[in-house]
């Protein structure tokens, strides 16, 4: 068995914290009894709590996958059909009790408190839109240019915000994979429209 040092056991122990308790209640003696580690740590491998926590946010949203299951995604890159896929995906990951999506909910919420963590979390931001567009166009993600990311990676980590808030504060009236599929035909009907 590989041992990991003590940066990579305060992550994987803040990951479960955060699953656990979130973020507003996750204190750093959480971490530390978590990860088996100590308070100096902390501050040694990522200068405060909130930066570890948003670091391990990040690492848990970017363990996630939206590719479906064993035949991953089937429809053609950059159809209504991959859109209407991907989305379903994404919706499925909300679905849950504990859907750590909530986190991210949390965590805007407590912005204003987090200024250290705040260009940590908009880089990510960014990356991660750069992430969807990959998974929807079916290009590698380094292909994709930071034009690209700042414009269309932006619509779709808008869409996804307003996703989470809504499965996070009414799951019944959320839209689907298919609703949000059958919005963006109607959209783009009515742009092409003569």
């Amino acid at each position: 068995m590989v041992r990991m040092g003590h940066r990579e056991d305060l992550l994987e122990g803040a990951k479960r914290c955060l699953l656990e308790k979130g973020f507003a209640r996750t204190t750093a003696r959480d971490v530390v009894r978590e990860s088996g580690t100590n308070l100096a740590s902390i501050g040694y491998h990522y200068g405060s709590k909130d930066a570890l926590l948003a670091q391990a946010y990040i690492a848990l949203v970017e363990e996630m996958s939206f590719e479906g299951g064993d035949d991953g995604l089937t429809a053609a890159p950059g159809s209504l059909e991959r859109f209407r896929e991907v989305w379903s995906n994404i919706v499925d990951s909300m679905r849950g009790p504990g859907s750590m999506w909530r986190l991210g909910v949390e965590i805007v919420t407590m912005g204003d408190q987090m200024p250290e963590v705040r260009e940590q979390l908009a880089r990510a931001q960014r990356e991660g839109g750069r992430g969807l567009i990959s998974l929807l166009m079916g290009v590698p993600e380094e292909e994709v240019s930071d034009e690209t990311a700042d414009t269309l990676g932006r619509f779709y980590m808008t869409l996804m915000s307003g996703l989470i808030s809504q499965w996070t504060f009414d799951p019944k009236t959320a839209p689907d994979g298919d609703a949000l599929a059958e919005g963006l035909r109607q959209i783009v009907e009515a742009a092409t429209r003569s």
